[in-house]
């Protein structure tokens, strides 16, 4: 048996995009149910958006978005949560950063760091803010 936990993104009509953007960015299967989709309109404006929605890639990469309705309270906020990209190797993560930088805001430009090979921060187009490093080995002695 197995258990995995997936970083599940909150959004007011805008989980759709992102979903797309993360989609282009990382490749594999984009999976969107909308409110209708799923019989749950509770507002007809919001039919279209997304009650359930995630990609996956061969890679291992996973991501789960939804649109909160207008009936519930929602709050982007403040430094609520970061998303932790590593790779393998610097290739792999200047891919995913430089796809990843399109409408960003850069925080810490990605460059080597005293921890990791490459280490970089940025918030992108959706007031998601990603911590892309290269995974080294910890000696937790």
């Amino acid at each position: 048996m197995s258990v995995n936990a997936v970083t599940h993104l909150n959004f007011r009509g805008d989980a759709r995009a992102a979903l797309t953007f993360y989609q282009s960015v990382f490749d594999g299967q984009l999976t969107v149910v909308t409110y209708k989709d799923a019989g749950n309109i509770q507002d007809p404006t919001e039919a279209d958006q997304v009650m359930w929605g995630q990609v996956a890639a061969d890679n291992g990469f996973r991501v789960m978005a939804y649109d909160v309705p207008s009936s519930q309270p929602w709050d982007q906020g403040t430094n609520a949560f970061f998303l932790s990209l590593r790779g393998d190797t610097a290739e792999e993560v200047t891919a995913y950063w430089d796809k990843l930088t399109e409408g960003a805001t850069v925080l810490q430009p990605l460059s080597p760091a005293r921890w990791a090979p490459l280490y970089g921060m940025l918030k992108d187009r959706f007031g998601v803010t990603w911590v892309v490093d290269v995974a080294v080995g910890y000696d937790a002695g």
